[in-house]
């Protein structure tokens, strides 16, 4: 008997190095996330539209797969986050960089009409903030 099987996605999953910091950094991009979370292991948030984005420890990866390690030369995963306008994705670099976040790429009008720019969280995956510039 053949089943059929139509997959949703439900969670995107990212690995970190220091949960605190990771948390703390998806903090300031709005996500809720309790301070307790900071010590776990496997930490989720239910996202609006209700797809779920989860971080788990490199020793909790390598649990479950000795053999892992982290990618080598490059993102394999990008968020982006929608800061309202031109002025709040300026604003918002600012602040992160000034908290000592990674400013990759500085606030630009990109052709395809968004303002833009993209920071990297503290595992060095890119965090994309945008908003529409008309």
């Amino acid at each position: 008997m053949t089943v059929t099987v139509e997959p949703r996605i439900d969670l995107i999953g990212l690995v970190v190095a220091d949960m605190a910091a990771s948390l703390a950094f998806y903090r300031r991009l709005g996500l809720e996330l309790a301070p307790e979370a900071d010590g776990e292991p496997h930490v989720e948030v239910k996202l609006p539209g209700g797809l779920r984005l989860a971080w788990d420890t490199e020793e909790t990866v390598r649990s479950f797969d000795p053999q892992w390690s982290p990618p080598q030369g490059g993102h394999r995963v990008a968020l982006a986050f929608d800061c309202g306008t031109p002025a709040g994705v300026d604003q918002l670099y600012a602040e992160l960089t000034a908290d000592g976040h990674h400013g990759h790429l500085a606030p630009w009008d990109a052709f395809w009409g968004q303002r833009y720019a993209v920071l990297h969280d503290p595992d060095g995956n890119p965090a994309e903030l945008f908003a529409g510039l008309a």
